[in-house]
């Protein structure tokens, strides 16, 4: 699949995306279904180990938490409540990597070392792409969770993700999008998620003839009335936001204050409904793209997600189908691959099925995850905001560019 058809972008305003091993299992015989929860020619029994590597604390611990209830979701749908896939039992071992490469790099190689051959997890776009560098050197599967690094896609053999990615972030908001004129500014942290997502507005906004100008902000930053002053003084013509963690309540108030909702209008990702009062007044003048909300998507899977979660004591929100998602994908790598990362890897190549948001596909070329997106809004219902769904952009109309690989 190449880029999306142009009408999708045609730009003027942009948005943004919130802002982030099996060790030598048995694979059996048995049939299934798209969940990923089948198998073929395979022996049976054994245990399939899988490393999670994820935001248990750190600045942004609600979405690694997100992302472990889905997981843990996924993996109880796609193995029908049972945790096995034709006598394989899985097993997943946890370990944080509180928001630091380092940490999780160093976690990653003590796995690894331990003959894990699958890996998973992270919300940090700077934590996935180093992940992904130890996949390649060391040949295991790593599965990325919500990072949205456009880095990773086509990267390596060795890396998929199970979540969307910056350019369909950007694409989405084109879809809500007439005039590819003018000037874009992006406001975003200083980061691989931030520098990402001003790579996508370049690439997608700035390739329709836009004017991209871009301030950043320093991810430890807590004061921001000096850099909402920059966007104004820019004189934009739209404003794409990218913005992660916990800080957003005062970004946005910062930007009530100077007035930049009467400079330009502004776009952004919906973020985790923890973030929804934080907009305050706001909340109305933004048009919002969206990754995933549970009232966004009416399907079998997506239930199954919300039972699942809340069953649990959980609240499904916006990373939580990320984790689902890679459930769905490690029971169907297992199934099929066995113990060979090289049979897993050709299980999800080109692997259709359905998810908490319809179909979706692990590109073969590049394993990009090529899946709908949503256009929405926040109305308030009495002391509480919540999101409502405007539009579903199809898979396609968003789907990146296939990256060129190694």
């Amino acid at each position: 699949m190449t880029a999306r058809p142009v009408r999708l972008l045609t730009v003027l305003t942009a948005t943004t995306a919130l802002t982030l091993s099996a060790c030598a299992p048995s694979s059996t015989d048995g049939g299934g279904d798209d969940s990923g929860a089948s198998g073929e020619g395979s022996e049976g029994g054994g245990t399939a180990q899988v490393g999670i590597i994820y935001s248990e604390t750190g600045p942004l611990a609600a979405y690694g938490e997100q992302y472990r209830q889905g997981l843990e979701a996924g993996i109880d749908y796609a193995t029908e409540g049972t945790g096995e896939i034709d006598g394989t039992t899985i097993e997943v071992e946890y370990r944080d990597d509180a928001g630091n490469p380092d940490t999780a790099v160093a976690a990653a190689k003590d796995l690894i070392g331990q003959d894990y051959q699958i890996l998973g997890g992270t919300v940090v776009s700077g934590i996935a792409t180093a992940m992904a560098e130890q996949a390649a050197q060391n040949e295991i599967l790593y599965i990325s969770g919500p990072a949205a690094t456009d880095a990773i896609t086509g990267v390596n053999e060795f890396t998929f993700r199970s979540g969307r990615q910056s350019f369909q972030d950007v694409a989405t908001a084109g879809a809500m999008l007439e005039d590819n004129s003018g000037k874009v500014v992006v406001l975003a942290q200083d980061n691989a998620f931030g520098q990402g997502n001003l790579a996508a507005v370049e690439a997608v906004l700035g390739a329709e003839g836009a004017e991209v100008a871009s301030v950043l902000v320093p991810e430890d930053a807590t004061e921001f009335t000096g850099f909402a002053r920059q966007v104004v003084d820019e004189e934009p013509d739209l404003i794409f936001v990218a913005w992660a963690g916990a800080t957003a309540g005062n970004m946005w108030q910062s930007l009530t204050q100077q007035d930049v909702f009467d400079a330009a209008p502004v776009v952004t990702g919906l973020a985790d409904s923890a973030t929804f009062a934080a907009y305050g007044d706001a909340g109305e003048q933004i048009s919002f793209l969206s990754h995933y909300f549970p009232e966004a998507t009416d399907n079998e899977v997506n239930q199954a997600l919300v039972d699942s979660v809340t069953e649990a004591g959980g609240t499904p929100d916006l990373f939580t189908v990320d984790g689902f998602v890679a459930g769905q994908m490690i029971v169907q790598a297992v199934a099929e691959g066995g113990d060979d990362v090289t049979a897993m890897i050709d299980a999800l190549e080109g692997w259709e099925f359905e998810g908490p948001k319809g179909t979706t596909t692990v590109r073969e070329g590049d394993h990009a995850l090529v899946q709908d997106m949503f256009t929405a809004s926040l109305v308030q219902e009495g002391d509480a905001w919540v999101p409502e769904v405007i539009d579903t952009v199809a898979a396609d109309e968003v789907a990146p560019p296939e990256a060129s690989g190694e």
